[in-house]
């Protein structure tokens, strides 16, 4: 016979199931099958014989961990330890990963199946879980399985709002955008203002400046002595700006109307404000390369690097690719062009606009291409999946590629690749645990002023429940009658006697007194009441 365990892991703990014993496991196959969906039927084949729930969601997020890692979490363990039987050659254990029961083998000792009439049991117990185990609903299962699944992959994904790779994607479309808008923009500003003053277009050949210089001047003919000051401030040259005023007392341009110069003017701000904020998106730019990419951008430049990463989809995939494919990342149209027509293939794409491509010789181009290529590969692994951004890696393998470029005018060899890497390694690691130290200390005072703030709250709270244990409460007295001393006749209804007046004790305040025991009746009389006497009184009536 042959004792055979199921282990459940659900996000509400751990479940142990007892199964039918049978002499071969394969012969619960088909009964399994049959039973699976109806669960009066499956109750004959298993019974619930553990269940260990989590603590907490911390609990089971941690036990998750180690059955997705093939561990054996403590938790589990115990529960293995406590519930199984003790002979461990007759048991068996069915699981669903074969890594945790592989780990439960070498730890524990006992034998573990998986597949086959394990995955049918397995299939049974998920779906009538909620029914096997006493007091779990299927709503509350299924509120520990979202929980559980939020946590578990916020976990996995490890989300860093500081390398964040869109917003590369979307600042370098948005740059490249920009650019062809001002140039757009500048040339209409050139041809409009033209009209009125040719002469400009010679003296101020840049565009922004352009059109800070026709915004500046206007009217030319209100040009004077006065405006060469501000204008010497906008051209950064006392030269230029002498020369665009002698241009503006012998131009051949036509009149202009204040209309016109007004429009001229209005359009000649939107293009300032445009060149502006492509500076400042250029900043961004660069403050986000050097957050995501450090390696790359020191390499290739904070530009064509965002370049590949935008053409390539992300960080990611452009660690996936190979050299030859960052060769001619850019350049697909021409490469199937050339493979169509059987023609010479490009030799770079995108890489092109780095400055390595530009300064080597032309029977070189193609060498240094391959070689920086492979240079920016690197890089890009480095950024993707290092767990500290460093451009470190990034200057040495741009010396790397100035060493060859040098290589190829000069003939001098450069340093070997390995004693380049164990210098770089060597600096990243000082890097690193500089940043990992600042980190560290950021943590700390953080915890001081978190446990700051909680004493505060406690202060606080202690002080809030001291006043309220401070608050005078009123003092209950023996008698129920109104006074200013301790002892005294006071007005109120009296326990001895039966008339109005009565002796009781008295003091600051007043509270309900006690109810008091009946009075029994001197000889003759009758054990009273308060409702009585109160009717008596009401009649006019005396004592007895």
């Amino acid at each position: 016979m042959v004792l055979l365990h199921v282990l459940f892991e659900h996000a509400a703990g751990y479940a142990l199931f007892a199964v039918r014993e049978v002499e071969e496991i394969g012969a619960l196959l088909p009964q399994v099958e049959e039973s699976a969906q109806t669960l009066g039927t499956f109750l004959n084949v298993v019974k619930l014989a553990a269940f260990a729930p989590f603590r907490s969601a911390q609990s089971a997020l941690e036990n998750m961990n180690a059955v997705s890692e093939g561990l054996l979490h403590e938790d589990l363990r115990l529960l293995l330890e406590t519930s199984m039987p003790a002979k461990k050659k007759k048991a068996l254990l069915g699981v669903a990963d074969a890594k945790l029961g592989a780990a439960i083998l070498e730890e524990l000792g006992y034998q573990c199946q998986t597949g086959g009439v394990v995955a049918e049991l397995l299939r049974g117990i998920r779906l009538h879980f909620h029914a096997l185990v006493k007091g779990l609903t299927a709503q509350s299962a299924s509120k520990a399985q979202l929980g559980l699944g939020h946590s578990y992959s916020r976990a996995r994904v490890k989300f860093n709002v500081n390398r964040v790779d869109n917003m590369i994607i979307q600042s370098i479309s948005l740059l490249d955008q920009l650019d062809k808008d001002i140039n757009t923009f500048s040339m209409r500003v050139r041809e409009w203002y033209g009209y009125h003053f040719p002469e400009l277009i010679r003296i101020v050949p840049e565009n922004s400046m352009y059109c800070r210089v026709a915004k500046f001047i206007g009217n030319r003919r209100e040009l004077s002595e006065e405006s060469l000051e501000g204008l010497e401030e906008i051209v950064m040259d006392g030269a230029k700006a002498q020369a665009i005023l002698d241009a503006s007392r012998s131009s051949m341009g036509m009149d202009i109307s204040p209309l016109d110069l007004i429009n001229i003017e209005s359009f000649s701000s939107r293009v300032i404000s445009l060149s502006e904020y492509r500076r400042g998106l250029q900043e961004y730019l660069r403050s986000k390369m050097s957050q995501v990419a450090p390696s790359l951008s020191a390499l290739i430049g904070e530009v064509v690097g965002a370049r590949l990463i935008s053409h390539a989809g992300s960080l990611t995939n452009l660690a996936k690719y190979p050299a030859s494919t960052v060769q001619i990342l850019g350049a697909e149209k021409a490469l199937f062009r050339a493979l169509k027509t059987r023609g010479n293939t490009p030799k770079y794409g995108l890489i092109f606009h780095s400055t390595f491509i530009g300064r080597a010789a032309a029977k070189n181009k193609g060498r240094i291409s391959r070689y920086l290529a492979n240079k920016c590969t690197l890089a890009s692994r480095i950024d993707c999946f290092s767990e500290v951004p460093t451009s470190v890696f990034g200057d040495k393998l741009r010396e790397q590629v100035e060493e060859r470029l040098a290589f190829y005018e000069t003939g001098e060899p450069p340093r070997k690749n390995l004693d380049v890497m164990k210098e770089a390694v060597a600096e990243a690691g000082e890097v690193v645990a500089e940043v990992k130290r600042k980190q560290e200390k950021k943590e700390k005072k953080r915890k001081k002023r978190e446990k700051r703030r909680l004493e505060a709250l406690a202060a606080v709270a202690a002080q809030e429940e001291q006043e309220e244990n401070s608050v005078p409460e009123p003092e209950v007295r023996a008698g129920g009658g109104r006074g200013w001393g301790w002892w005294g006749w006071g007005w109120g209804w009296g326990w001895w006697g039966w008339g109005w007046w009565g002796m009781g004790m008295v003091g600051m305040g007043t509270a309900p007194a006690p109810a008091p025991p009946d009075p029994v009746a001197p000889a003759g009389g009758r054990r009273g009441a308060p409702e009585e006497e109160e009717e008596e009184a009401a009649a006019g009536g005396g004592g007895d």
